[in-house]
């Protein structure tokens, strides 16, 4: 028991991912876990294999409260506090197939929630920023992080309308909350070739899915597919 806790403690002072191996999680979540991958996500539309393995390995029963752990891979949001929600596995996936996040790229997510999306994209690069304008949920979404091996993950409570100017340029940003309009200072912070995605249109019902690429200084918009997310809050609710 004490090796295994020295080596968790190890890894987690690496800034590594906590091996499943050393995780001592319950067999119950690995199968789940591993239901999920084959069922809602290769099932669907979800064919990268390092995003199939990433989904596989990181344990979304840690990033919900205890009494929800049961229902972690089950597909569909849940709650988290403050009125938000941790997005359904296949949202996931599917917004994290699309950026095609390489290594080392520079990451930058609006709505830090529970930090899930944050830690999926840790396993792609090390440059991972995100915002959070909910305090509690910030300081709960940074010490979790920490605590599971994503140390290299920078957290920020603010509003991630403005996005984090200081460490912009982006090569992709990820949005996580719905907007009626794409953010300007977004837009602005993306690199020469950039991908942006977010859930855009009304934020009480229904938007859609869309990607914004950056080329020659303009903007290239592609409309995905129908999603359902809770609303941006703050600036963007003045505009």
């Amino acid at each position: 028991m004490r090796l295994i806790l020295f080596l968790i403690s190890l890894w987690a002072s690496l800034n590594l991912s906590i091996p499943v191996a050393f995780s001592q999680e319950d067999p119950g979540l690995v199968e789940a876990r591993r239901r999920m991958v084959e069922r809602d996500l290769k099932g669907r539309d979800i064919r990268d294999p390092k995003v199939l393995e990433i989904l596989g390995r990181v344990p979304r029963h840690l990033f919900v409260e205890p009494s929800l752990k049961a229902k972690a891979y089950a597909d569909h949001p849940l709650p988290i506090g403050e009125g938000q929600t941790i997005s359904q596995p296949y949202i996931v996936a599917l917004m994290t197939q699309i950026l095609k996040v390489q290594p080392g790229e520079r990451v930058l997510e609006i709505g830090t929630g529970s930090g899930y999306q944050a830690a999926v994209l840790a396993e792609l690069t090390d440059q991972v920023y995100t915002v959070e304008i909910v305090e509690s949920l910030t300081r709960q979404a940074a010490r979790r992080l920490k605590d599971l091996g994503y140390g290299s993950v920078r957290v920020k409570y603010g509003d991630g309308y403005f996005g984090w100017e200081e460490a912009a340029p982006f090569d992709a940003i990820i949005v996580t909350c719905a907007a009626n309009h794409i953010p300007p200072p977004l837009i602005k912070q993306l690199k020469e070739g950039g991908r942006l995605i977010l859930p855009l249109g009304s934020t009480t019902y229904f938007q859609t899915l869309t990607l914004l690429t950056k080329q020659m200084g303009k903007t290239d918009i592609q409309h995905l597919t129908g999603v359902a997310f809770v609303p941006m809050t703050g600036e963007v609710q003045k505009k």
